[in-house]
């Protein structure tokens, strides 16, 4: 009887962890870089939120015998606002989603990259709300070994519609990730709207604490008391001890200005020697940093405002590399 019960526990557990193949996923590489995403499904997808864009969730990154991204939150729902992976986006207009304002409860808004959803009745929007998809446009997926794209369609919903797309691409030879944008407004309305990216990074699966720090350009200006957790030092965030859990950091970071080149960031882990710079080619609009014991996002936002029939690009890249020496403080 121990012996069936053992069995049987086994096989639930099994049930409960192996459900990630299968989902519709892909894989790429150009040699240096591995990444495996999963791929937008509105019945079937790894993640079915309203929170985040679907296209281009990293599920897994690996370079230079180092991981990046990974799986940073306990409770997996495929519904549930963050239980995403990697370097995700999300798009807001006044701290909500197109429409949402001028929307009446039982009519729809937007969210760009996840479709048209239903307004409630409810006090504001809030992005921790899984809201019901009205219409979740038409995915298209292209692929090749080192590159994926996702192209987005939304139809006529409440005068907004687009194409969005998001190409994936691993440069030839090099330990980089590039995350190429554009979004064409198809609509009658005009699309005004800021995007960022949280990132959610997992630097060898290392606990946040003093063997990382985040660089940038600039000289930062924490806006929220770090609670003796974290502090700034120049251009420089420093952990000042290991984050325990349920312990967060959290705060706006200003000093930035007005050109694209503040929108540079490096984060380490002087333990195992792994590091990311993540660049765009766009100003700062705002800068947000949160952090808890699994995982480091500096979350950079950009703004755009795109007229019927105008379209915008812009691009974010990633390069990873070595330290050159493991371990020193």
């Amino acid at each position: 009887m121990k012996t069936r019960f053992r069995v049987c526990l086994l096989l639930l557990l099994f049930v409960n962890t192996a459900p990630a193949a299968d989902f519709p996923q892909a894989e790429i590489s150009n040699g240096r870089v591995l990444a495996k995403l999963y791929l937008p499904d509105a019945q079937n997808g790894y993640y079915r939120g309203t929170r985040f864009d679907w296209s281009g969730v990293i599920a897994s990154l690996e370079c230079n015998a180092h991981s990046y991204f990974g799986k940073w939150f306990e409770h997996y729902d495929p519904k549930l606002h963050d239980a995403i992976t990697g370097p995700v986006e999300e798009f807001f207009t006044n701290g909500a989603g197109l429409g949402y304002a001028e929307a009446k409860p039982g009519e729809t808004f937007v969210k760009i990259g996840v479709g048209a959803l239903r307004k409630p009745a409810e006090p504001s929007y809030s992005s921790f709300n899984t809201y019901e998809i009205v219409d979740s446009g038409k995915w298209r997926v292209k692929k090749d070994k080192d590159w994926i794209e996702f192209t987005h369609q939304l139809a006529d919903t409440a005068g907004y519609a687009y194409t969005y797309r998001k190409r994936v691409h691993l440069p030839n030879g090099k330990p980089e990730l590039v995350l190429d944008h554009s979004l064409k407004n198809t609509g009658r309305k005009a699309i005004a709207t800021h995007t960022y990216n949280h990132n959610f990074f997992m630097l060898d699966g290392q606990p946040s604490g003093p063997d990382f720090v985040v660089k940038f350009p600039f000289d930062l200006r924490a806006t929220s008391d770090l609670k003796g957790l974290a502090e700034t030092r120049g251009k420089e965030l420093a952990y000042l001890q290991e984050l325990q859990k349920g312990q967060t950091v959290f705060t706006y970071l200003e000093g930035h200005g007005s050109s694209s080149r503040d929108y540079d960031i490096r984060v380490e882990n002087r333990k195992t020697g792994a590091g990311v710079r993540q660049t765009g080619d766009r100003p700062l609009s705002k800068f947000v940093f949160w952090s808890i014991r699994s995982n480091i996002s500096p979350e950079p936002y950009i703004e755009m405002h795109i007229e019927p029939g105008k379209e915008e690009r812009w691009m974010i890249r990633y390069e990873f590399y070595q330290l050159p020496t493991v371990g020193a403080k």
